[in-house]
């Protein structure tokens, strides 16, 4: 079975080990933001930063989500900056990739004891969810 935009993901993983190298944990959140999304367009990415989505219930708008950067119009990361993620933050980026579009997306942190990145897969047609770092 081959991984769901193995590729770009492949580049994604190569840019967050590149800006931690160069940056450890050292500075804040935004700084790396900025710093990825730099790197992840010096390896030919396209990448659309806040991007506005919205949030549907019962066929109503009821809320927008903003996340960090859209990769290649098909992969939705969320950075964090914090000393380890949370079972509280692996749910809530699942229940934002669930209610977009997107069928995968990349939760990284650039935490206190190293790279943390969490690779997610929704797979609508099963209604299920898979989960690989």
């Amino acid at each position: 079975m081959a991984l769901l935009y193995r590729d770009i993901t492949y580049e994604i993983r190569g840019a967050c080990f590149w800006i931690w190298k160069e940056f450890g944990n050292a500075f804040k959140e935004s700084i790396v933001d900025k710093a990825l999304t730099e790197e992840l367009r010096k390896r030919g990415l396209k990448v659309t930063d806040q991007k506005r989505i919205d949030v549907f219930y019962n066929n109503k708008k009821v809320g927008t989500y903003v996340p960090d950067k859209i990769v290649n119009d098909c992969v939705l990361v969320e950075i964090k900056r914090k000393p380890f993620l949370l079972k509280q933050d692996k749910e809530q980026f699942w229940h934002y990739l669930k209610g977009s579009s997107y069928k995968l997306g990349m939760l990284i942190n650039f935490g206190e004891r190293g790279l943390e990145i969490k690779r997610v897969i929704y797979d609508i047609k099963r209604g299920i969810r898979i989960r690989s770092a």
